[in-house]
């Protein structure tokens, strides 16, 4: 990396307090921005100066690389910062693998912030080994990178003032800190009383409808768009009519999108929809400095120098990357070096064999999760199973396949259940990248296929595979089970390639490993699988496969 932290540059300037751009020349000496002297009107040819690109909610784990590794490949796409709620490490290694990702995040002038996570275990209806009561969290609120109180998933307690719930947040609102929800689907009285509970962000809207009412209530709203959930396009206009109540986010971003961009593509896109330039970078750019109250630069005279030049206002492609004055990208390479990591894990599970994964049949009609692309949330579906001598078997016709969820803590009997949406019509999906227990999951149209691909993951303890016949492919990930210690771009280019194969099998997913690390995420209606069994999202408990 350039170790120079002063310099000088002739840029178009992007002023969004004037909202206007003018050349200027921009000096700045030891990180902060010394001058800004405007030499005339905008010109053809020279590179526009924003603020950095912040994703103000993201899991980094779900990119599949520790927070160093991250930054390396988001400073490509011109994102100087994110707010990152760390509860995928610590549902599985507690406040040690919090501290994990703070302190490997201090090996990098990347701006990694993080959440104290508010809900590990997500539910006491999964098995999870990390537990943060409120001691731990207050512990974390004390460390420098944590920056607020991460989404608080348990929304039927903030409803019902649970007084657990309650200790949290307030504990965290009265230390200064804002509280990041997560309610999806609520509106009207309900989103007031999640915000009047203490609440000030959401970023699981779905529609115009509950975003507009959730930010008439009072909160701001984190637009998404990441490997699974995209809401941009529903979303997209209150960029224009809620300026200053809008962010941007990715929440979960697979490794090989990490590589193809990040907030600067839904930046051109909020561009190319019509929206002013200066309304989109202060939602990308300007906005979770004021919400989370971030030391980070504005381009202003006395700030850091913390910028990105673009190579125009259209495909927000950054040609430069400054951290406090050292550029640490150019022209999409990074000038970071890598950060070596030791990994850390705990991964009990025992290999199983194919007759654990076979389901006795339970009448006419079963509970089938039903998958929608693009969508966390499920539908409860009620089908006709297929059955060989009384049990039910796949069924890759009519796409209702076995899935099933393997206790990474515990040497236990798997859960099973069955799903829609996935298509495979050979072979098996599976990955110990499963929100948010992360336990075992798989999918496949055999059970052969999946038991294989099960044993994969657990001998590695931890990884995604795919298995085809004899053929088994598999990205170790030694860091919790849930993230590689490999070069990003090495992890981005074989994630993809596990992706393709998956497509190769028969899934007409967009993104077929995202969507499965979400079928065991009990918070999203309506019906998801824990490592206890099949659960009724919408009613928050158990339910049986058979109907009736």
């Amino acid at each position: 990396m350039n170790q120079t932290r002063s310099g000088m540059r002739q840029v178009n300037y992007v002023s969004l307090p004037e909202e206007r751009i003018f050349r200027a020349e921009v000096v700045w000496r030891e990180g902060r921005i010394s001058e800004l002297r405007e030499t005339g009107a905008e010109q053809g040819g020279l590179g526009y100066l924003v603020p950095g690109f912040i994703d103000a909610h993201v899991h980094i784990e779900s990119a599949m690389l520790p927070p160093a590794e991250f930054g390396r490949i988001a400073l490509r796409h011109g994102t100087i910062a994110v707010v990152s709620d760390p509860h995928e490490i610590a549902n599985v290694l507690g406040v040690d693998g919090v501290k994990f990702m703070l302190h490997n995040a201090r090996e990098t002038p990347f701006h990694a912030f993080f959440g104290a996570p508010s809900c590990v275990p997500a539910t006491p209806f999964e098995t999870a080994e990390g537990n943060l009561g409120l001691d731990e969290i207050r512990t974390l609120l004390e460390e420098p990178e944590v920056c607020c109180l991460s989404e608080m998933m348990n929304f039927p307690g903030v409803l019902a003032r649970d007084k657990a719930v309650m200790a949290k947040i307030e504990l965290a609102s009265r230390l200064g800190y804002p509280v990041d929800g997560h309610a999806p689907g609520l509106k009207g009285d309900a989103a007031a009383a999640y915000v009047g509970a203490g609440i000030t962000t959401d970023h699981e809207c779905t529609s115009l409808e509950e975003a507009r009412d959730k930010i008439a209530a009072g909160m701001s709203v984190l637009i998404r768009e990441g490997s699974a959930a995209r809401n941009f396009d529903t979303l997209h206009p209150l960029i224009s009519e809620a300026n200053g109540e809008v962010m941007l986010c990715s929440d979960d971003k697979h490794p090989d999108d990490l590589l193809r961009g990040h907030i600067n593509g839904m930046a051109a896109r909020a561009v190319a929809k019509g929206h002013s330039v200066f309304d989109v970078l202060r939602c990308a750019c300007i906005n979770p400095i004021d919400h989370y109250r971030l030391p980070l630069g504005r381009l202003r005279p006395g700030d850091a120098m913390d910028a990105v030049e673009l190579a125009d206002l259209q495909s927000f492609r950054p040609t430069r990357v400054w951290l406090s004055g050292a550029l640490v990208s150019k022209n999409g390479q990074t000038l970071l070096k890598p950060v070596k990591v030791e990994p850390v894990n705990l991964f009990k599970a025992r290999r199983i064999a194919a007759e654990d994964l076979q389901v006795e049949s339970a009448g006419d009609q079963i509970r089938v999760i039903g998958v929608e692309n693009g969508s966390l949330v499920t539908r409860e579906r009620l089908l006709r199973p297929s059955e060989e001598k009384g049990v039910i078997v796949p069924d890759t016709i009519r796409d209702i396949l076995p899935v099933c969820v393997v206790n990474r803590y515990q040497p236990v009997a798997p859960a099973l259940g069955f799903i829609q949406g996935f298509g495979l019509k050979r072979g098996a999906i599976a990955s110990s990248v499963a929100h948010d227990s992360h336990n075992i999951i798989a999918v496949g149209a055999d059970f052969e296929s999946m038991c294989r691909a099960v044993n994969a993951v657990i001998d590695e303890r931890g990884g995604i595979a795919v298995v085809e016949g004899d053929r088994l492919d598999i990205l170790p990930l030694p860091i919790a089970g849930i993230m590689s210690d490999a070069d990003g771009d090495l992890v981005g280019s074989a994630y993809a390639g596990l992706d393709r194969q998956a497509k190769v099998l028969g899934s007409q997913l967009s993104a077929p490993f995202m969507t499965l690390s979400f079928m065991a995420l009990l918070v999203i209606p309506e019906l998801k699988l824990s490592d206890r069994g099949l659960f009724d999202g919408r009613k928050f408990e158990f339910t049986a496969l058979g109907v009736g």
